[in-house]
């Protein structure tokens, strides 16, 4: 079992969840987070752009290419992150480092306890959030579970 105890909640920018979902369905391999998540241990927010952004990415043609999943598919797997997540609205922050990420950063902004888990090296490297933008590798290192890796 995936060990998330005292992990702070969380927002998983899109390109994290894509490349874990798209992990998880051709390499069978553990996906800590996206595990965390579906398994309901992993506190983790949206708002109805973020979700939108979820669906609208996994169903471009490109990516439906790659990952060879029915629509439906999608749908119910969009659903089931739906149903895990705590949905917040989001408050207008500091403008992002990056333009096209303005709706994480406002959420990251609608609450002090959220962290952002991204590999966007923009919203990275911002000073403003220090400490509440990280990797999924750093993430994963501070507080999954030594008995779970």
């Amino acid at each position: 079992m995936i060990d998330w105890h005292g992990a702070p909640a969380v927002i998983v920018d899109t390109n994290v969840l894509i490349g874990q979902w798209m992990t998880d369905l051709v390499a069978r391999e553990p996906m800590h987070i996206l595990d965390g998540m579906r398994a309901g241990v992993l506190r983790f927010v949206v708002c109805d752009v973020l979700l939108a952004e979820y669906r609208e990415v996994l169903l471009r043609p490109k990516l439906k290419c790659r990952h060879l999943q029915a629509d439906e598919a999608v749908e119910s797997f969009i659903a089931e992150i739906a149903g895990k997540a705590t949905r917040i609205e989001t408050q207008p922050g500091p403008r992002a480092p990056d333009p096209g990420d303005q709706m994480l950063w406002d959420l990251l902004c609608a609450r002090d306890d959220l962290h952002l888990i991204t590999v966007d090296k923009l919203l990275l490297k911002d000073r403003r959030m220090r400490g509440r933008v990280v990797t999924p590798e750093a993430f994963a290192a501070a507080w999954l579970q030594p008995d779970a890796r």
